[in-house]
């Protein structure tokens, strides 16, 4: 991946954000496996230039999703604040929030499994990073009594992937992840919790 905190010429520069407008909209408009030579080809440039900025697609699609992941990591960061039982209500709009911005991508909650198992794929930060930020928001809920204490963060992440793949199988149905997610809670909820 292209270390973008070296500064780059203006013309690498300028590629370097045109490749990444492409790969945005065909990403959401034709899914993470669309075309990289296309990409290229909107942007005004050759795939060797694509391939010097990202030498795998996981390269390109972590650039791309940097600040989509961001954001949800400063949101969890923002509802760990919210005390007792909103704590529960701060992991559902979180979890709400995740599964719509996954959704929007199309392909994204597969390449994110296959990412998961593979420890050097270019999307495991951004994983790592989902995986912190959703371990930080259960363990606040679980600690103002918010949600039962028997439940894996990594299990929920799964979950969540899960619920965001579905949602776009099925476009037509608007509030589907809605409806999963508030499943997903009430299962979360302290009177279901496993003896210990």
């Amino acid at each position: 991946m292209t270390d973008v905190t070296r500064p780059l010429r203006a013309d690498a520069r300028r590629n370097y954000e045109r490749l990444l407008i492409e790969a945005r909209a065909a990403f959401e408009i034709d899914g993470v496996n669309t075309s990289l030579e296309r990409i290229a080809r909107a942007a005004g440039v050759g795939i060797g230039t694509l391939y010097r900025h990202f030498p795998t697609r996981e390269a390109l699609m972590e650039a791309v999703l940097r600040e989509h992941f961001a954001r949800l990591t400063e949101r969890a960061d923002e509802l760990c604040l919210m005390e007792g039982r909103k704590s529960r209500a701060a992991l559902t709009s979180w979890l709400r929030e995740f599964t719509a911005a996954s959704a929007a991508v199309r392909g994204l909650s597969a390449a994110v499994a296959t990412a998961l198992r593979e420890e050097r794929s270019d999307l495991r930060a951004a994983c790592d990073r989902m995986n912190a930020a959703i371990a930080r928001l259960l363990a606040h809920a679980q600690n103002h009594n918010g949600v039962r204490r028997d439940t894996d963060h990594g299990d929920l992440l799964a979950i969540a992937y899960a619920i965001a793949w579905v949602t776009e199988q099925r476009p037509a149905d608007a509030g589907l992840a809605d409806r999963l997610v508030a499943l997903v809670v009430d299962g979360l909820d302290v009177v279901h919790e496993t003896p210990g």
